[in-house]
């Protein structure tokens, strides 16, 4: 049976795989879970609850709120905010949990239930699963002065205002920004805070109507915004997604600045200020080989995790590092956040074009990009992926012959019968020779 939580929570198309049944069901749950230390105290356990734009986030929220306030939780409600700013007010409030209602990146048609722990962690798989199973057992039945209360959490944007603006290292004067709000989350609070932290701003996609988020705007559509920065004479452009966890930027040419470049760019200048734990930066796998090798010569060192902002998430924790993040855009500075922050992190890589009197496009020069090339191969068993003679013999071939002007990366999907080639070299050319012999072979060698 597959779990009913994935890498960042439940989500599927609402009303048909999120439904109000489903919502209620998960609240009452992570209710008996994570509220059993505040109800072993005798008082009554707290939440804090938000939402992205989305239409449906309205009924799932209700739904939530019922959920756990019928289990004895006092909710605050927090309205549409970005998953950051749940993230952070639970833990500014001291709440035993919190609960985003977002799908994030996700067309409006689908949405998601995230759930954080105490201190505005993300929940360990053991904890996702006893809330699964309690999902399955009787619920809490508190009457009375037993059940909770759900009201407004009336200053929960301004408390995120005052955090963002409390890790700028310096103001932002002089410098036009275009907005991509995604039509989602950040829609209200981005462009407030990049003005009062002195930018001039222009802001695009932050019209939500509950059905137009990412829709053709944010970091997946980059078009709007690269053409905004043009016609304005920007300086730059932030992008974030539906939910605000990620952020990528455009310079002034129009040119996309990724999260491996921004990466870069943050650590190189969290280095000179002595911000930088035990000198290291966390990225996943995917990071292109250019980062690698700028952190290589910054002298920086690069610790690599598994796909998945979770698992970054993890080795920083682990690690005590203080900056680490994904190709996507969710970076996640430990000092100030306890998930990625599109909005936090838009603020600091201005903050480094301010201070350094730099363009964005020469603060990216940083990293040179290497040609990547990806391709899928399914019907395959991916088990034997790392097993069969032939095909890591091919993949040492490659290897041998790139050298430090490419990798090569075998990935069994989590989800399909599938594997991904990705190999990256100093021309795409090579790049792609390589991925299409390195397939062929996945495909012979791996067939079901």
């Amino acid at each position: 049976m597959s779990r009913l939580f994935g890498t960042d929570g439940v989500r599927g198309v609402a009303n048909a795989d999120i439904t109000v049944e489903l919502a209620l069901n998960l609240a009452q749950a992570a209710a008996i879970v994570l509220g059993e230390e505040s109800r072993a105290r005798g008082v009554h356990p707290i939440a804090v609850v938000a939402h992205d734009p989305r239409i449906s986030g309205e009924f799932i929220s209700a739904a939530v709120s019922a959920g756990l306030a019928s289990s004895g939780v006092n909710v605050f409600d927090a309205g549409m905010l970005p998953t950051p700013a749940l993230a952070y007010l639970t833990a500014d409030l001291g709440a035993d949990f919190g609960v985003m209602i977002s799908a994030s990146h996700n067309p409006a048609g689908d949405n998601g239930i995230k759930i954080f722990a105490r201190g505005g962690h993300k929940l360990a798989d053991q904890v996702e699963d006893r809330i699964a199973q309690a999902m399955q057992g009787e619920k809490l039945r508190p009457i009375g002065a037993g059940v909770g209360h759900v009201q407004r959490f009336a200053d929960a944007e301004d408390r995120y205002l005052v955090h963002l603006l409390s890790a700028l290292p310096n103001r932002l004067e002089g410098l036009k920004i275009v907005l991509d709000c995604a039509n989602g989350a950040a829609a209200a609070v981005s462009p407030q805070v990049f003005v009062d932290a002195g930018a001039e701003v222009i802001v695009i996609g932050a019209e939500p109507d509950g059905l137009n988020i990412n829709l053709g705007v944010g970091s997946t559509h980059l078009g709007a915004l690269q053409a905004a920065v043009l016609e304005h004479g920007a300086d730059a452009g932030i992008a974030h997604d539906g939910d605000a966890d990620r952020c990528l930027a455009v310079d002034h040419t129009g040119a996309i600045i990724d999260g491996d470049k921004i990466m870069a760019i943050l650590a190189v200048a969290a280095k000179q200020r002595g911000e930088l734990a035990r000198n290291t930066l966390v990225a996943t796998v995917m990071s292109n080989l250019g980062l690698r090798l700028a952190m290589r010569d910054a002298g920086i060192e690069l610790i690599e995790t598994k796909v998945g902002d979770r698992y970054v998430l993890e080795a920083i924790r682990e690690g005590g590092y203080t900056l680490g993040g994904e190709q996507s855009g969710h970076v996640i500075f430990s000092q100030w956040a306890t998930t990625g922050d599109g909005i936090l992190t838009g603020l600091r890589l201005m903050a480094e074009v301010a201070a350094t009197k730099k363009t964005l496009a020469e603060l990216g020069e940083v990293v040179t990009v290497y040609p990547q090339v990806l391709i899928n191969v399914p019907g395959v068993d991916k088990t034997r992926t790392d097993s069969d003679e032939e095909l890591q013999a091919i993949v040492t071939e490659a290897e041998a012959t790139l050298a430090e002007t490419g990798r090569v990366l075998l990935r069994a999907s989590g989800t399909e019968a599938l594997v991904r080639v990705m190999v990256e070299a100093a021309d795409e050319g090579t790049a792609r020779s390589w991925a299409e012999r390195i397939a062929r072979v996945v495909e012979r060698r791996l067939a079901l």
